[in-house]
């Protein structure tokens, strides 16, 4: 305004500069297409925990899934009972479900749960019951030590053996199946073949993120390695890892990220937390363990992972939207700039169109990013 009049001597000239800045826009529009966006992912299920997260996921490449509960159901259910000691499958089942009832997890639950569909009822035989967090469960029954969880677990943590005349049955067990093992004295006593459904749309919505923008898709689990391949083969993921403990995830997520990757983590129980903690955005399943969602920045309710594929879509979106925005304000107002240094704008012709144009681009920036008509659907 100072330079227009220096040069031009006119008053009205430099009134007219005066009354335009690209600040009013920048500082209303803005804000409003990050909270619209925020709120338009709500009407998905999903909570955002500040517009900066939804930057991120626009800007994200690698994306890694925990597989039980995110990828699968949630809703796991005994199979089979595979005896490796000459039990029976009913009283094995018994031994493992008074176990398992102490620990908030859904394959304890699956064997809890088949334990009272065959109505076993159980008393308690064991001694103080000690819960290792994504490895097992460890007690006493008699004299006798007895331990319940992963492979990991069972077999390098606690040095279990495999009865000699069991090997065949072992390697033949099921691939489709999780696998909770159980010893008894050192020795494998059981093999309980869980079956946890894989979400129908989710191959459908790994292709669609691979589409919206994600470069690396990784699955991690605690299953043995021929599980998790089955699994990993089904889905469509790039990369899977096996028998993974809560470090691991975590280590992977910190590695990428000094890679100069964009991570986001999703996962729903308490051994996923440190893995969430550590990526630039966790999303946590709503019906998942209290503390992932604490922790996390984002949560689904996960009626259907298709809603990752909406938040995807909205962040993307409100990039967009946001660049889009900045554009239109530096060259609108820069015009009105330039028109009133020539004299052919009015003061008040200037600052009618700079607060028209702040409102319209507000307004603009309220508006849904996704109209329904063209909201994610899943794809046959």
């Amino acid at each position: 305004t100072a330079l227009t009049y220096l040069l031009t001597r006119n008053a009205t000239k430099a009134l007219s500069i005066l009354m335009v800045d690209f600040s009013c826009a920048l500082k209303l529009a803005m804000p409003l297409a990050v909270l619209s966006a925020m709120r338009e992912a709500s009407q998905h299920h999903i909570t955002v925990k500040g517009g900066k997260f939804l930057e991120a996921v626009a800007e994200a490449e690698t994306i890694v899934f925990d597989k039980t509960g995110t990828l699968t159901k949630a809703k796991p259910v005994v199979s089979d009972v595979v005896s490796f000691n000459g039990m029976e499958k009913e009283e094995l089942l018994r031994i493992a479900a008074c176990l398992e009832e102490h620990f908030p997890h859904s394959m304890a639950n699956a064997v809890v749960q088949e334990a009272k569909k065959r109505h076993l009822v159980h008393d308690e035989m064991h001694s103080r019951v000690d819960y290792i967090v994504a490895h097992g469960i460890a007690t006493y029954v008699g004299e006798e030590r007895v331990v319940i969880g992963s492979h990991h677990f069972v077999f390098e943590d606690e040095k279990c053996t495999l009865p000699e005349d069991g090997k065949e049955k072992f390697e033949n067990l099921p691939e489709n199946c999780s696998h909770l093992y159980m010893a008894i004295g050192g020795q494998l006593a059981a093999v309980i073949c869980i079956e946890d459904p894989l979400r129908e749309e989710a191959p459908s919505v790994i292709r669609q993120l691979k589409e919206a923008g994600f470069k690396r898709i990784v699955m991690m689990t605690g299953d043995s390695e021929r599980t998790a391949a089955a699994i990993a083969k089904q889905v469509g993921v790039d990369r899977f890892f096996a028998e993974v403990l809560p470090e691991d995830k975590a280590n992977f997520v910190q590695q990428a990220k000094a890679e100069g990757h964009t991570v986001v983590m999703i996962g729903d129980g308490i051994n996923d937390s440190p893995a969430l903690s550590a990526a630039d955005i966790g999303i946590a399943i709503n019906s998942g363990a209290a503390i992932a969602r604490e922790i996390a920045d984002v949560t689904i309710k996960a009626d259907s992972l298709e809603e990752l594929v909406a938040l995807k879509a909205i962040a993307n979106s409100l990039q967009k939207r946001v660049r889009a925005n900045y554009r239109f304000v530096l060259t609108f107002n820069s015009a009105l700039i330039a028109l009133g240094a020539l004299g052919i704008l009015q003061p008040a012709s200037s600052a009618m169109l700079h607060n028209l144009s702040t409102i319209g681009i507000s307004l603009k920036s309220m508006t849904n990013l996704l109209p329904e008509n063209k909201a994610p659907q899943l794809k046959a």
